[in-house]
């Protein structure tokens, strides 16, 4: 998985697919993480249920994510403050 650490936040490289039957981490592909989120693509919905999502899964606050890079696209780079990237790993891996 590739995550990096990036001044005080941490930096995970995303892969997202809306309009998916649920949420879910599908697995790793070129070490990019795969991602499903079951909201479409409209007016950020997608985003904000993403945010929702990965913030459950490592057990962090929502303003603790955001979105730096593809905003509009399915390839993303997330920051997660307060988190190492063996942090990161360990929980989305367990």
């Amino acid at each position: 998985m590739t995550a990096y650490s990036h001044g005080k936040s941490s930096r995970l490289l995303l892969k997202v697919t809306p309009n998916a039957s649920r949420n879910e981490i599908t697995g790793l592909i070129d070490g990019v993480l795969q991602v499903k989120i079951a909201a479409p693509p409209v007016k950020g919905k997608a985003n904000k249920e993403l945010t929702a999502f990965l913030s459950q899964a490592l057990g962090v606050k929502k303003s603790s994510l955001s979105i730096i890079k593809g905003q509009t696209s399915r390839n993303k780079v997330i920051a997660i403050e307060g988190l190492s990237c063996d942090d990161i790993i360990r929980r989305l891996s367990g």
